[in-house]
């Protein structure tokens, strides 16, 4: 110990100091914390990139980046409507500007009349402004076929990421062999064995069956679970539906067995849906983890825990980039491709988010049929063009 005071004392008197943070110093769960789609792969892209503008000869011309879902970086263009409503609820004074369309205008005036002192910078409670819940429960209600949505239930969070990290959060505790254990898939993604690991949890590996197009089997959990509880407490099972990275949509009689799984395990439900816009596989569908739960009535709807997440980075919407509502855009598309000319809803008043179209039926009986024809060709095709 005396050496060791020594050699500061030394230290100083040379002008040198000791850090306080260093990485033998640093938290040994946060160093053990690996993060695959930012790891060391995306570093040397980085480099690859800045080495490129420096003019180094590369047998490529550009990096492409297909290791993360940036939709952004990638090409996407934003959406209009979301910049301009955001726009106008930072900047207020901009409702006032013939600049910005009416719908834009109404939809950032009802959020600021939610907001405190109609601004959005005030405070609102911890789970998010009550005006953009009920929203999202209205969205949950609608996406599962009429099930009832509590607002009071929706916690909004800067991203799925952080609505994860806090419910883990929540459920780790104790030492030894009393250390929580949470069941994740493998493959998985980053997220959770960097938070587990930074948490000083047990990660709990159940291995997706990939010549089951990487199907998840009710005997892999019971084994994984078998095997964690000689060493730790299983508190949580995790699930990614649709999966990520690997894609798979569960089939509503799998989400039926795990939850039953759960139960009769007493584990909590983690259900991390934020792919549940991207299916694309023939015959495969989304089923919420909540709706499948409800249905399936006492004793699960009424006692399985369970805590699901969405995000926005990971839906679509599309826009007129042309700047037409969308009746408007269809009835002109007819008007130039068939030469039919019709008038669009949105001139005699229409249900929000509805769009139609208004024609006459008095042409002559043989053009009246040939514009039928004509009308249902073109539908078809604008629907497969544009679904």
């Amino acid at each position: 110990m005396a050496s060791s005071t020594g050699d500061r004392s030394q230290a100083v008197r040379h002008g040198l100091r000791a850090k306080v943070l260093t990485l033998d110093g640093m938290n040994p769960r946060v160093r053990r914390v690996e993060y695959a789609v930012r790891g060391p792969i995306v570093q040397r892209a980085l480099e690859l990139e800045q080495e490129l503008r420096q003019g180094v000869k590369k047998p490529f011309t550009e990096v492409i980046r297909a290791n993360i879902g940036d939709a952004q970086a990638m090409g996407q263009r934003p959406i209009t409507f979301l910049r301009q409503v955001l726009a106008l609820c930072v900047n207020p004074d901009l409702l006032s500007s013939p600049n910005f369309p009416d719908d834009a205008k109404k939809r950032a005036e009802r959020i600021l009349q939610a907001c405190g002192g109609h601004s959005l910078g005030a405070y609102s409670v911890s789970s998010g402004i009550q005006l953009i819940r009920e929203d999202v429960a209205r969205y949950i209600e609608r996406r599962d076929g009429g099930i009832p949505a509590d607002p009071n239930n929706v916690f909004l969070s800067t991203g799925a990421s952080d609505a994860i990290v806090t419910v883990l959060k929540l459920l780790v505790a104790g030492e030894g062999h009393t250390r929580t254990g949470v069941l994740i898939p493998i493959p998985q993604y980053p997220l959770y064995s960097a938070t587990l690991a930074e948490l000083g949890a047990v990660q709990v590996d159940y291995y997706l069956d990939e010549e089951r197009a990487w199907a998840l089997d009710v005997a892999e959990l019971h084994r994984a679970l078998g095997q964690a509880r000689d060493h730790c407490r299983p508190r949580a099972l995790c699930v990614i539906n649709p999966g990520n990275p690997t894609g798979q949509v569960q089939t509503r009689e799998c989400i039926e067995a795990v939850i039953r799984f759960a139960f009769e395990e007493r584990l909590f439900l983690l259900a991390d849906e934020v792919y549940q816009d991207n299916v694309y596989a023939a015959g495969s569908q989304f089923h919420s983890f909540k709706k499948v739960l409800m249905e399936m009535g006492p004793p699960y709807a009424g006692q399985q825990e369970l805590a699901s997440f969405h995000s926005t980075s990971k839906g679509y919407m599309g826009e007129c980039e042309l700047g037409l509502a969308p009746d408007m855009f269809f009835c002109l598309r007819l008007l130039e491709e068939t030469g039919i000319c019709v008038v669009p809803g949105s001139g005699f008043g229409q249900r929000e988010g509805t769009y139609h179209f208004r024609m006459t039926i008095l042409p002559p009986l043989e053009k009246l049929r040939l514009l039928l024809e004509k009308l249902s060709r073109f539908h078809a095709k604008f629907t497969l063009e544009y679904s």
